[in-house]
C-alpha cells in the first residue's frame, strides 16, 4: 500500500467535505471553497472527522492515483483553513515590481516592462525597500494555482548561474558557477 495514500486526512473544525454523485469532492472552510474531480476508481470515505482514501487493486495506475488524490485533498484542507503564500525576489540592478490590483508590472532588464495578469483567485503584494531586493508576495487557498503562477513569473527571467540575477524564490539557494578566470 502507498504510504501517502494510506495516511488519513484530518478534518479540522469548521471544514466540511462533501462528495457528489459525479465524484467531485468539495472542501469548504473559513477561507473559501475548493473542488477536485476524483477518479472513479478511488473511493473516499469520511468517518469521525477523518477522510480516508482506498483503491480497488494494486495496479500501477491505482497506486499512483491513490497517493495523488490524498495529497491534493490534504492541500485543499490546509488551504481553506490557513492558506498558502510564496515570496519571489527580484535580484538585479534596476529590477522593479509594482502592482495595481491583480495586474503586476515587472521591469526585468528587457527593453519594455512586462505586464502580468495574475488570476483573481490570488492576492498580490509588492514591496520595495531601500537597500533590499524588491519582493512579490502571492497568496491563495489553491496550492496548485499558486505554484503554477509563481513558476510562470519566475520563468520570465530565470536566475542565471554567474551573478544570480533574475527572479528567484525567497530562500532559494542557487548553484553558482565560477566566472572566466583572469588572463596574464
Amino acid at each position: 500500500m502507498s504510504r501517502i495514500g494510506r495516511k488519513p486526512v484530518q478534518i479540522p473544525s469548521g471544514v466540511t467535505i462533501t462528495l457528489s454523485k459525479d465524484n467531485v469532492l468539495s472542501v469548504k472552510g473559513p477561507k473559501g471553497e475548493l473542488k477536485q474531480q476524483i477518479d472513479r476508481d478511488i473511493q473516499a470515505e469520511v468517518k469521525d472527522n477523518v477522510l480516508q482514501f482506498t483503491r480497488p487493486t494494486d495496479q500501477i495506475r491505482h497506486r499512483a492515483l491513490h497517493g495523488l488524490y490524498r495529497s491534493l485533498v490534504a492541500n485543499m484542507v490546509a488551504g481553506v483553513t490557513d492558506g498558502f503564500s510564496k515570496t519571489l525576489e527580484l535580484v538585479g540592478v534596476g529590477f522593479k515590481a509594482a502592482n495595481q490590483g491583480n495586474l503586476l508590472d515587472l521591469s526585468l532588464g528587457y527593453s519594455h516592462n512586462i505586464l502580468f495578469d495574475v488570476p483573481k483567485e490570488l492576492q498580490v503584494a509588492t514591496l520595495t525597500e531601500k537597500g533590499k531586493n524588491p519582493t512579490i508576495t502571492l497568496s491563495s487557498i489553491d496550492k496548485q494555482l499558486l505554484g503554477q503562477v509563481c513558476a510562470k513569473i519566475r520563468s520570465l527571467r530565470k536566475p542565471e548561474p554567474y551573478k544570480g540575477k533574475g527572479v528567484k524564490f525567497a530562500g532559494e539557494v542557487l548553484r553558482r558557477k565560477a566566472g572566466k578566470s583572469a588572463g596574464k
